[in-house]
Formats: structure tokens, C-alpha cells, sequence
């Protein structure tokens, strides 16, 4: 079956809102917004962990969808129309300058520089654009493009729980709409937005020039949890449950080993810190863009106890937990208010992405 890719790119903004769906590799997080004069409302938002399947991409499947139906049960949302969200390896963006073109030869143009930079062979994938205003003399604008195989991947999952996936969005994208929302950038400042999933880490950057640059990272939480698990020798089941207490303390343990354990996830990052401040001096050198002041961290992995002050301390720019629902109305109850105020910064590409419409 061909899909409408022009559809699934769909960059402009109409009334009709949908239902943003995020599938990650271990959890399912879903939010719907309503758009009012100051801002948006939260309406549904829920979360859900995605059973552990090993190297089964069919059992991992069906425990997706099984996530998926959960949120939707969670949140009694009734919405099928979804907009979901695409990052890694089988991504690109980039932007674009030509000189002055006919519009009937910017299409071409476009698909000819996507199969020039994209790190994947474009005639297996969808390629879409968006014109910005920037120099009468040249055509400027943004490039995405995804394989087919991600993107069907995406669509057939959503099928699955009874969804219809009828706009794509990029995750880096998606981020960065939605903290120019709420995080209003001042002249001369670079935005910088680190969301550390499991799989993937994406640093998004903007400035004042208005086009975006994002990079997709393959070293994120599940990387630092192996790390720590062979430097301590025991499995990264356990890691993760000890990273991931919201408790002050490790019950049960003494305080000897939780700073072991602390200097474990220093070590571990050294990685993913080296590759953010490689990133961010390859786009300033690029770019010549304005020093970074201020870096918003999010993802999953923002939640480990530890991890933004490392960041902080490390990066060389202010580096703060970032809860894009802080500054949002919640009309969805108390216990979703509740839970956006503890796992907000880890929903927030699903924050994003429920900002779009069709």
C-alpha cells in the first residue's frame, strides 16, 4: 500500500486536533491539547511501559500495541485520529538554500538535495519541505525525510490499536515548536533543547536565524545503563530500577554505594557529554551561531536522579529539567496534573506533537 507521504509531512496548521502518540522502545506516552488565547490545555495525557520483548520483533509488537490500548484506556480518550513522531538514524532534516527558482522546480530541487545529504537511499523513503522567509534572493527553507520502513513501522502500530496515524511529525521538530511556545527566545540566543530517551538522544538547536538544526544520537539511557551494569557487574534490570527511584535514598543500601554508584553514571556519560559538546561547537563553527546560554533537558532518562546536575556541571552552558506541561493548564483531573508534574519532562515530544493538527 502507498501512503500519501505529503500527507504524513503535513507542516501547516488547521483547526482539527488529534491525538499525539509517542512510541518510544520501552514506554507509550499519548497527550491531546485543546488551543486557546493563552496557550494550550491539557485535555488526556497518560503513559505506559512497553512489556520487555528481548530480540522478538513480534512479541515486542504485540506488547506496543497492548501499551498503546492501555494509555487509551487510561485517559478514556475516544479520538482515533493520531500524529506521531520519528527520530534516529532513518531521519534527516536539514535545510536548504538555492538561488531564486521557479516554484515548479523547487519540488525537484528539494528531492535532489535530499538524496545528496540523507545518510539512507531517498528512493526508499518520503521526503518532504517547508519554504521560510529569509532572503529574496535564494529559496531557504527545511528538508525531512524518513525511510519507508520507519514510517510504515510507525502507521502500522497505530493501526494496530485501532488509531489512524494521519500526520508525521519529527521528534526534533516537535520539540523545539513546543518550547519557542512557552520558552520565549530572546535576540541573540541560541535554543537548545537535549531529550534523552533510551534509544536515541536528540539535541535540537535553534537560532536567530530561524532554522533549525537537529542530530539524532545513538548513545542515550540504555547505553549509560550498560555501562554502569558492567562496571558494577549486575544486570541493567537492576540499574534501571535503582536510576530510576524517586526516593532520596536507596532502601537498603548504604551511602557508600550509592556514591559508587554515582560516579558509575558520571563515567557513563562521559560519552553522550562528549558528543553534545562536539555537536554544539560543530553547529557554532557551522553556524556562526550565538554561544549557548541555556540547554532544557527532557526524555525519560532527564528523570534519573543526578543526571541534569551532571549535565550542569559538564556541558559549560546552564543546563535545567525541562516540563513543558509547567507552564500548560490541565483540564484532564488531578491524578493526570499530578502525573505531568512528576513525569512531565520524560512526555515531552508527545507535548509537542499534540500541538499539531490537520
Amino acid at each position: 500500500m502507498k501512503l500519501d507521504w505529503k500527507r504524513s509531512f503535513k507542516f501547516e496548521l488547521e483547526e482539527r486536533r488529534v491525538l499525539a502518540l509517542d512510541i518510544g522502545s520501552s514506554a507509550v506516552k499519548i497527550a491531546q491539547m485543546d488551543k486557546y488565547n493563552g496557550g494550550y490545555a491539557v485535555t488526556a495525557a497518560g503513559t505506559a511501559e512497553i512489556a520487555a520483548s528481548k530480540d522478538n520483533n513480534e512479541q515486542r509488537e504485540i506488547n506496543t500495541t497492548r501499551a498503546i490500548r492501555e494509555c487509551l484506556e487510561s485517559t478514556g480518550i475516544r479520538t482515533r485520529m493520531a500524529v506521531c513522531g520519528l527520530s534516529g538514524p532513518e531521519v534527516a532534516v536539514r535545510y536548504f538554500k538555492f538561488p531564486s527558482l521557479p516554484p515548479e522546480e523547487i519540488e525537484g530541487a528539494v528531492t535532489l538535495e535530499a538524496a545528496q545529504v540523507c545518510p539512507f537511499n531517498v528512493e526508499d523513503g518520503a521526503v518532504d519541505y517547508q519554504l521560510i522567509p529569509y532572503d529574496e534572493n535564494d529559496v531557504t527553507g527545511i528538508l525531512v525525510a524518513a525511510t519507508n520502513k520507519l514510517i510504515k513501522n510507525k502507521v502500522q502500530l497505530a493501526k494496530n490499536a485501532s488509531l489512524d496515524c494521519v500526520l508525521m511529525d519529527i521528534e526534533g521538530l516537535a520539540l523545539l515548536n513546543c518550547l519557542n511556545e512557552y520558552e520565549k527566545r530572546k535576540a541573540g540566543r541560541t535554543t537548545v533543547v537535549l531529550n534523552v530517551g533510551d534509544s536515541f538522544t536528540t539535541l535540537a538547536i535553534m537560532s536567530d536565524n530561524g532554522l533549525p538544526f537537529i542530530r539524532d544520537m545513538a548513545y542515550a539511557g540504555d547505553g549509560i545503563v550498560e555501562e554502569i551494569a558492567t562496571e558494577n557487574n549486575v544486570s541493567t534490570e537492576s540499574i534501571k530500577k535503582i536510576l530510576r527511584k524517586e526516593s532520596q535514598g536507596l532502601s537498603g543500601d548504604s551511602m557508600e554505594a550509592q556514591l559508587e554508584l554515582g560516579d558509575s553514571l558520571e563515567r557513563a556519560c562521559e560519552r553522550l557529554i562528549a558528543d553534545v559538546t562536539e555537536t554544539l561547537r560543530y553547529y557554532a563553527a557551522q553556524e556562526r551561531a550565538a554561544i549557548v546560554e541555556k540547554i532544557f533537558v527532557c526524555g525519560g532518562f532527564a528523570l534519573v536522579r543526578g543526571f541534569v546536575e551532571l549535565l550542569d556541571k559538564e556541558l559549560g552552558a546552564t543546563t535545567v529539567l525541562w516540563n513543558p506541561f509547567d507552564k500548560m493548564r490541565c483540564d484532564a483531573g488531578r491524578f493526570c496534573e499530578d502525573m505531568l508534574a512528576k513525569r512531565g519532562p520524560a512526555m515531552a515530544v508527545a507535548a509537542g506533537l499534540a500541538m499539531r493538527s490537520i
